[in-house]
């Protein structure tokens, strides 16, 4: 599978369409791992944060530009490590993100996969969701429903984060 930069719609060259692959790719297995899990509805917010951060760790993972449908089981353990409580995720993606429009300067050609790339992570970054407060400690009587109790805006990543983490566990 070409892409990152070498994208191809068979003959795609002076000025023809470049498929984003590998980034269509990373979300339809972010997409599966969600909908597997059944998790939240599809229709959510919170599905598409869940979404877009696993498509994020699962991109920016693929290093070697070999993302394919037979190693996918076996990242399940590299994504489960990146998208982890205690590790840096959000400073990993951003280096990541650096290093690859990078490399798409150097190369000088389009950068769709990239683009789709960026945009996720503009949106994980900027959009926050209302979720509950998981830190905070009730004050007076027990909370009756998930409904009831205190809620905080949350960047849609903090929210979108550990629910692809889980929804790699239910896998």
């Amino acid at each position: 599978m070409q892409h990152r930069g070498q994208e191809s719609t068979d003959g795609a060259g002076g000025g023809e369409l470049t498929v984003p692959m590998a980034w269509l790719y990373a979300e339809y297995i972010a997409d599966e791992l969600l909908r597997t899990g059944d998790l939240m509805p599809p229709t959510s917010f919170e599905f598409r944060a869940g979404r877009d951060a696993l498509a994020l760790t699962i991109f920016l993972s693929d290093t070697d530009g070999e993302l394919s449908g037979i190693r996918v089981v076996s990242q399940l353990e590299t994504w489960l490590s990146l998208t982890a409580y205690d590790q840096p995720w959000q400073d990993w993606v951003r280096g990541r993100m650096a290093r690859l429009a990078a490399e798409a300067r150097d190369r000088g050609g389009p950068a769709p996969d990239l683009d789709l790339a960026e945009a996720a992570w503009r949106w994980l970054q900027e959009t926050e969701l209302l979720a509950p407060d998981l830190n905070a400690v009730p004050g007076g009587g027990p909370v009756i429903g998930e409904d009831e109790g205190p809620k905080v805006w949350t960047p849609a990543w903090q929210l979108g984060l550990p629910l692809g983490h889980l929804a790699i566990h239910l896998f």
